[in-house]
C-alpha cells in the first residue's frame, strides 16, 4: 500500500494539475461542458470549481434542446439554483419534458431570450410564465390544436407587447400571439398544418377568421414563413400577408417565404411585391416560384447590401440572374448564402430553346463566382449542370476559387471530368481498377485500405479532387442525383419507384467520394444516388481523414438491387468517433449483426435512421446495439419487415431503455404500409426536419435566422 501511495504521489509532482490552470483558461474549458453538468455535478468537486461554474458567462445562456439526458427533475433544480442569473434559455425540441417543467421557468425573472419550440405548452401555462418574465424580448413557441388566445391574461399580453422577436410553429389555423405582439421586428412562421384531422376531418384555414385582432407589422424588419406541403398552410399564411399587402413595413430588409409546390400569387400579393418594389430595400429574399417565374419583379426590387438570395425550384435564366440580381457584381461582395437548387437554367444565359441537360454557360457561373467571392453557403443541386469541353471552364474549376465556402451542394452530373467521359465512356471493363499479384473478376473491385493506394488509381488529376483539395475548410457537402427522389416524401405513400440517374454521372463513383477525405474540418456529409459506386473505398478514406464528421447520409449508391458498399461502409464506421448522426437509405439494405457490431464502434452516436425497401433486420443486433450504444436516444427504422416484426422490436426497445434514455423516440415500420404517413405525423419535429425527411439542407435558410 505505502508503494502505491508512493508511486500516486509521484505521478501528481510530474504531471499537470488542471487547478493550477488560471480562471479564464479553466473558464473557457468549462464552456464546453453542458450547463447541466456544470451546475448540478462539476461544481461540487471542489470550492474552486464550485465558484467558477457559478460564473456569468457560463450560466448567462442555458442551452437544453440537444441536452438528451436533461429530465424535469434536473430542470427544477437548475432553475433553482440559477434561474435568475439566466438571460436566455433554449429549450428547443425538448419534445420528452412533461409541459408542468414549464412552470419552473417562471424563475428565470431576468430571460431576455426564451426558445420553447417543440415543447409542450399549454394556453393557461403559457400565460402564467409570460406573466412573470418581464424582461423577455425575444420568444419562439408552438400553437397546438386548443390553443385558446384569450386564456392570456393581461399581464402575459403586457410582455407580449415587448417582444420583438418572435417564431411560431404551427399545427392548427391560428394567428397565436401574434396579434399581442405590436412591437414586432423579427417574425418566423413555420406552417405544419395537416390538411385532415386525425379523425379525417377536412381542416380548413378560414376557422382563423374570426379571431378579433389582426397582427402589427408596422415595426418589422424580418418576415420569414417556411409551409410544410398542405393546402391549408397556403390559406393560413396568405391571412398572415394580408395584412402585409395593405401597408408595407418601412424598415422591411428581409422578406422569405419558403413554400414547396404550387403556390399561387393573388391580387394581394402582387400588391404587397408592388409596394416593396416602390418603398423598401432588401438584404434578403425567397419567394414562391409561381411569384418569380414570367414576371419582371426583380428588375424592380432594390436591395441594399444582400447576404442572402434563395430562387429554389425558380425557371430563372442565368441571363436574368445576371442582370437583375447580381447586377454587373455591384453591391454583391455582401452575399453570403445563395440557394439556387432546383433552378435548372440559372447557369444558362435563356431558358425558352433550352433543354434542362445542355451545357451550361460557364461565363455566366464566372461572372457569378466573381461577384459573389464572399460565398460561404452555395446550393446549386436538384439540376443537371453539365460542363463543356471548355478547358479551365469545369464548373468545379470556377467554384475553386470561393475560398470562403463553408456549405456546397452540388448535383452528381456535375462534378464529372467532361475529358473522361468523353474519351472513356463508363464500361464494367474499364471501371476495374489496375492491381498486380493476383486476378480480379470484372464486378468484383478489391478496394484500398489507404491513401496511398488511392493516389497510385491517379484520381488526384480529376477536377473534382482539385475542388476538394481548395475549400480546406469546408464543413457540409451534399452530393445528390439530379433526378433523386427519397423513398420518404413528406405528407404521401412511400415512393416505390424511382427515376434512373442522369447520364453524365454514370461515372461518378468511389473516386470522386475518396476525393472527399481531402476535407478535415466536414463536419456534414451527403450523398445521394452515385451510380457507379462499386466497393465505396472511398468512404474509408473519409472515415481516417474526417475526423470531425459528425452526420452522415448515405442513399441510393451503386447498384440498386444489392449494397455493393456495406463491407466498406463497415469499415468507415469504425473510425467516425465524433459521428452523432446516420441516415441510411437503400434498397435490400440488411441491417444485421455485422453492421451493428460496426455502428457499435460510433460512441457518439445519437440518432439513426434507415430507410430501405425490401430490407431486413435482425431484432437481436438491434437490441444489442442498443444496449451497447448508451448515447442513442432516436432508432427511426422503415424497411421491408412485417408489421408484427416491427411493433414487437419497438415495444422492446422502449421497454428496455426509456426508462434510462428519457428522450428515447422509437419508429420502426414497414415502409410500404398505407398508414406510413400516420406514423410520421407523430414523430417530434426536430428529428423529421434534421433527419428522418431526406432534402438538401444547404442555403435552406439565411444565416443566423434565429439564435
Amino acid at each position: 500500500p505505502q508503494e502505491i501511495v508512493s508511486g500516486e504521489s509521484e505521478e501528481e509532482s510530474n504531471g499537470v494539475n488542471l487547478m493550477e490552470f488560471s480562471d479564464e483558461i479553466l473558464l473557457h474549458i468549462l464552456s464546453y461542458v453542458p450547463c447541466t453538468d456544470l451546475v448540478l455535478n462539476v461544481r461540487r468537486t471542489c470550492r474552486k470549481l464550485a465558484t467558477l461554474c457559478l460564473d456569468k458567462s457560463l450560466t448567462h445562456t442555458v442551452l437544453l434542446q440537444k441536452d438528451y439526458k436533461v429530465n424535469k427533475d434536473k430542470v427544477k433544480q437548475l432553475m433553482r439554483d440559477i434561474g435568475k442569473e439566466i438571460s436566455q434559455l433554449n429549450m428547443a425540441g425538448c419534445y420528452w419534458l412533461p409541459s408542468s417543467t414549464i412552470d419552473h421557468v417562471t424563475r428565470c425573472k431576468n430571460l431576455v431570450k426564451l426558445n420553447l419550440s417543440g415543447c409542450h405548452v399549454t394556453s393557461l401555462r403559457l400565460s402564467k410564465m409570460l406573466s412573470t418574465l418581464q424582461h423577455l424580448r425575444s420568444l419562439a413557441i408552438d400553437v397546438n390544436p386548443g390553443f385558446d388566445a384569450s386564456q392570456l391574461s393581461s399581464e402575459c399580453k403586457a410582455t407580449l407587447s415587448r417582444v420583438s422577436e418572435l417564431k411560431q410553429t404551427l399545427y392548427t389555423p391560428s394567428y397565436g400571439v401574434v396579434p399581442c405582439c405590436t412591437s414586432l421586428e423579427k417574425l418566423l412562421l413555420y406552417f405544419e398544418i395537416l390538411d385532415r384531422s386525425r379523425e379525417g376531418f377536412m381542416l380548413s384555414g378560414q376557422l382563423m377568421v374570426g379571431e378579433s385582432n389582426v397582427p402589427h407589422y408596422q415595426n418589422l424588419r424580418v418576415f420569414y414563413a417556411r409551409l410544410a406541403p398542405g393546402y391549408v398552410n397556403q390559406e393560413v399564411v396568405r391571412l398572415y400577408l394580408a395584412v402585409l399587402s395593405d401597408r408595407t413595413p418601412e424598415n422591411l430588409h428581409a422578406f422569405l417565404i419558403s413554400a414547396p409546390g404550387s403556390f399561387a400569387e393573388t391580387g394581394a400579393t402582387k400588391n404587397l411585391l408592388d409596394s416593396m418594389a416602390r418603398n423598401v430595400r432588401l438584404d434578403a429574399l425567397q419567394l414562391p416560384k409561381a411569384w418569380i417565374n414570367g414576371s419582371g419583379l426583380l428588375q424592380h426590387l432594390k436591395f441594399n447590401n444582400p447576404f442572402y438570395f434563395s430562387f429554389s425550384r425558380c425557371t430563372l435564366s442565368g441571363g436574368h440572374l445576371i442582370q437583375r440580381v447580381i447586377n454587373g457584381g455591384k453591391d454583391l461582395k455582401s452575399l453570403t448564402s445563395l440557394n439556387l437548387s432546383g433552378c435548372v437554367h440559372c447557369l444558362a444565359p435563356e431558358s425558352l430553346f433550352r433543354k434542362a441537360e445542355d451545357d451550361i454557360d460557364s461565363s455566366i457561373l464566372e461572372s457569378l463566382v466573381v461577384s459573389c467571392c464572399n460565398l460561404k453557403h452555395l446550393n446549386l443541386s436538384a439540376a443537371h449542370h453539365h460542363s463543356s469541353e471548355s478547358i479551365g471552364n469545369h464548373l468545379c474549376q470556377l467554384l475553386s476559387r470561393l475560398k470562403h465556402l463553408l456549405s456546397l451542394a452540388l448535383p452528381v452530373c456535375s462534378i464529372t471530368d467532361v475529358a473522361a467521359n468523353v474519351e472513356k465512356p463508363p464500361t464494367a471493363s474499364n471501371l476495374v481498377p489496375q492491381t498486380f499479384g493476383r486476378k480480379v473478376r470484372i464486378g468484383i473491385q478489391t478496394y484500398p485500405r489507404n491513401l496511398a493506394d488511392q493516389a497510385n488509381q491517379k484520381i488526384e488529376s480529376s477536377v473534382f479532387w482539385a475542388l476538394m483539395g481548395s475549400l480546406r475548410f469546408l464543413e457540409t457537402l451534399e452530393i445528390i442525383g439530379s433526378s433523386f427522389s427519397s423513398a420518404m416524401p413528406r405528407n404521401e405513400p412511400a415512393i416505390r419507384n424511382s427515376l434512373p440517374p442522369c447520364v453524365r454521372a454514370q461515372s461518378v463513383g468511389d473516386s470522386e467520394v475518396a476525393a472527399i477525405s481531402q476535407l478535415t474540418y466536414l463536419q456534414s456529409l451527403t450523398l445521394a444516388q452515385l451510380p457507379n459506386i462499386l466497393t465505396g473505398s472511398g468512404l474509408i478514406s473519409i472515415g481516417l481523414q474526417c475526423q470531425h464528421l459528425r452526420t452522415l447520409s448515405l442513399a441510393n449508391l451503386g447498384m440498386m438491387g444489392k449494397v455493393v458498399y456495406m463491407s466498406a461502409l463497415m469499415d468507415m464506421l469504425k473510425h467516425c468517433k465524433c459521428l452523432r448522426d446516420l441516415r441510411l437509405e437503400q434498397p435490400y439494405f440488411c441491417a444485421g449483426a455485422q453492421f451493428f457490431q460496426a455502428l457499435s464502434h460510433c460512441s457518439s452516436l445519437q440518432r439513426l435512421c434507415i430507410v430501405s425497401r425490401s430490407g431486413t433486420l435482425q431484432s437481436d443486433a438491434v437490441m444489442s446495439f442498443m444496449a451497447n450504444c448508451l448515447e442513442v436516444i432516436m432508432c427511426h427504422m422503415f424497411m421491408g419487415e412485417s408489421l408484427t416484426v416491427c411493433k414487437n422490436l419497438q415495444q422492446s426497445i422502449v421497454r428496455s431503455f426509456q426508462a434510462d434514455r428519457p428522450a428515447l423516440n422509437v419508429v420502426i415500420f414497414p415502409l410500404l404500409h398505407e398508414d406510413l404517413t400516420e406514423v410520421i405525423r407523430d414523430v417530434p419535429m426536430r428529428h423529421l426536419d434534421e433527419i428522418t425527411l431526406f432534402k438538401s439542407r444547404v442555403a435552406e435558410e439565411p444565416p443566423n435566422l434565429w439564435w
